[in-house]
């Protein structure tokens, strides 16, 4: 054997060894290595691209109509419940202090901060008289009275926990209770949510839900993800007593009529309506929602429903 028919041997031996060598990763076989991670990697771009793009793609129901908008100051960037107190005026809270900020829509202000607790997570607000009552989330209730002049507050242990995450609260004049709307998973079941009542008369709440929010549904068909809802307020409407609950996870807006029994279900956009996580209603029935802020601040956002519209 010559010398050029040695050197061309053992170079056929090389390549067949890199070529064995290398052969799982030229297929895509085998562990993501070489050029099968570079087509994993293309892949997990384009999902998330398309992901990205079908969030933003998500349209508010054409029957929403945004009529107004205020931008909240940063101390109000995490609002997390807003109540009409009168006028332009509204009482907000955030979920960090434990304090009501009175908001003045017309001047785009704060007029008033009133102390009423410690840090802690607060979720909800509703007036009833010249009582402010705020719930935490591990389902206590701070009861303020007289909250605009001198406040003095008690505080009522209710049986919800955090494992509820307790976020919707709401007055419920004609039964003269309070609702609260838990976020968690109901104990012991996936086929309802509750919504539970507090008796402003006896000061006390009832273990069994008043309401059921049904999870079996057929309109949660149409709902992408695991969690079909998760409350982050409720309100009761003052003319037709229907509660409106506000989805502030995956935006939307849930109307049950006074039964509990689903009559709209308002698909809202996650550009306009970035974390729905406060609804009020005035006397004459205007609806407000307020929205937590992410990347920017946080908002208020006065909506008009057009149940004419097809």
């Amino acid at each position: 054997m010559t010398k050029v028919e040695k050197f061309a041997g053992m170079i056929l031996i090389i390549v067949v060894a890199l070529t064995f060598v290398f052969w799982k990763d030229i297929t895509g076989s085998g562990s993501n290595t070489g050029f099968a991670q570079v087509k994993a990697v293309k892949g997990e771009s384009g999902d998330k691209k398309d992901k990205a793009d079908k969030k933003s793609s998500k349209e508010t129901d054409p029957k929403i109509k945004i009529a107004q908008k205020w931008q909240m100051p940063d101390i109000l960037k995490e609002i997390s419940g807003i109540a009409h107190i009168n006028g332009d005026l509204f009482a907000c809270i955030q979920d960090e202090e434990g304090k009501i900020f009175v908001f003045n829509m017309s001047t785009k202000k704060i007029e008033n901060e009133i102390q009423f607790g410690d840090a802690g997570d607060y979720e909800g607000i509703a007036l009833v008289n010249e009582t402010a009552w705020i719930v935490r989330a591990d389902g206590k209730l701070f009861e303020v009275k007289n909250f605009k002049e001198k406040p003095t507050l008690q505080q009522h242990t209710t049986h919800l926990t955090e494992k509820q995450n307790v976020e919707g609260l709401g007055y419920d004049k004609a039964n003269n209770r309070l609702l609260l709307a838990i976020k968690g998973k109901e104990p012991n079941t996936d086929d309802y949510k509750g919504i539970y009542a507090f008796d402003l008369a006896a000061k006390k709440m009832a273990t069994t839900p008043v309401i059921k929010i049904d999870l079996t549904d057929k309109a949660w068909a149409e709902v992408k993800g695991k969690n079909k809802i998760q409350p982050s307020d409720l309100e009761v409407h003052p003319k037709t007593g229907d509660i409106f609950i506000v989805d502030g996870s995956n935006p939307k807006l849930l109307v049950l009529g006074q039964d509990g029994k689903r009559k709209e279900l308002y698909q809202l956009s996650d550009s306009e309506f970035r974390q729905p996580e406060g609804i009020s209603i005035t006397e004459n029935g205007e609806v407000f929602i307020s929205n937590e802020g992410q990347t920017g601040s946080g908002d208020i956002l006065k909506i008009v429903i057009d149940e004419e519209t097809t």
